[in-house]
């Protein structure tokens, strides 16, 4: 297997900051060990969660995207390892697995130029590679029986996360998405805007339904399914929720729930679906901080929810770069699916 890009156990403990008084999550998770095989680490923890991270911007850029979405990781962890262990939730149960091994690729990326139609071929080509790299880590979790967390990078990983449980499970998969686009852009190359088109034309996704979408940033073939083929493809749009009010959030998570909870489903959140989160599509018209813990907590006391998925979060992009509130709502998003899935 590929060698995970993990910092040394050092650094994610230099995180750690303690208080007299106190316990930390951080003082209680495992950290696995690189020197040692990860397969071997996975089927003797004892634990159910495994957070991994995966630092690319690459999807996002050959989707002519804002890069930034590689940032996502590490103020995540900041937040996530500092929250308190305590009757709520201890971190007995939680392995940190370190980041997907992207960074040669990241490093390849680094001088192309998405505006030049020979450099956006590379860039997505690129993106293929780290769908193969998300695909060869996520396996194992999947056959281990764990529940993976996956942090950072474009919404183009979304593909290998499909991929890699329908492959592991030996049949189609369902997913829930809150996200303001569908990511059901055209079959032209891998990136970002079309992670969920090719999982479906690859034969991974059975049923896949979306909560939140913008109306007016979708384009007509990223609709085309949801309008041909409602047995497998659903969604209720952020104007029918907030601005018509034709149904409240609450029914939409419940509705969008409803439509897939029946067989194994993935779960995953797009940051740029909550207002003013930087992102590589930050909006100024999203859904609220709770609104987006409510979706992530109820999708998770789900008993065939198979993963989580918190995807393009850009701390990087954030006007004041000394300010960790990225990091805390995602740190907020893990515990929360945490808990509600701890409740199944």
């Amino acid at each position: 297997m590929t060698k995970f890009n993990l910092p040394e156990t050092k650094e994610l403990r230099a995180l750690l900051r303690s208080r007299k008084g106190e316990e930390r999550l951080g003082a209680s998770v495992t950290i696995v060990d690189e020197n040692t095989s990860f397969e071997s680490q996975l089927n003797t923890f004892n634990g159910k969660y495994v957070v991994l991270g995966i630092q690319e911007d690459v999807g996002v850029r050959a989707n002519l995207g804002r890069g930034g979405a590689h940032t996502a990781f590490i103020p995540a962890m900041d937040s996530f390892l500092n929250q308190q262990s305590n009757q709520f939730l201890t971190g007995e149960d939680i392995l940190i697995a370190g980041s997907t091994p992207v960074s040669d690729l990241m490093k390849k990326a680094e001088c192309l130029d998405q505006r030049n139609s020979k450099d956006l071929a590379e860039l997505r080509t690129l993106t293929a590679e780290i769908d193969n790299r998300v695909i060869e880590i996520m396996k194992p979790v999947f056959a281990s029986g764990k529940i993976p967390i996956i942090i950072g990078g474009g919404h183009n990983n979304a593909y290998g996360l499909l991929a890699a449980a329908s492959q592991t499970f030996k049949r189609k998969v369902n997913v829930v998405n809150c996200d303001a686009h569908t990511d059901m852009r055209a079959i032209e190359g891998r990136h970002s805007g079309n992670g969920f088109s090719y999982a479906y034309q690859n034969g991974f996704i059975n049923r896949y339904t979306v909560i939140g979408l913008h109306e007016q940033y979708n384009n007509t073939d990223s609709l085309f399914y949801f309008k041909n083929q409602p047995s497998q493809f659903m969604f209720s749009s952020f104007e029918d929720i907030f601005v018509r009010e034709n149904i409240n959030m609450k029914s939409a998570i419940e509705r969008s729930l409803n439509f897939v909870k029946d067989d194994l489903f993935g779960v995953e959140l797009d940051l740029d679906s909550i207002a003013n989160v930087p992102s590589s599509a930050k909006t100024s018209s999203g859904i609220t901080t709770i609104q987006a813990r409510q979706f992530v907590y109820q999708s998770a006391k789900q008993k065939n929810a198979m993963y989580l998925h918190i995807a393009e979060g850009a701390p990087v992009l954030a006007h004041r770069k000394a300010d960790n509130k990225t990091g805390k709502l995602i740190a907020y998003l893990m515990s929360d699916f945490i808990k509600g899935n701890k409740e199944v």
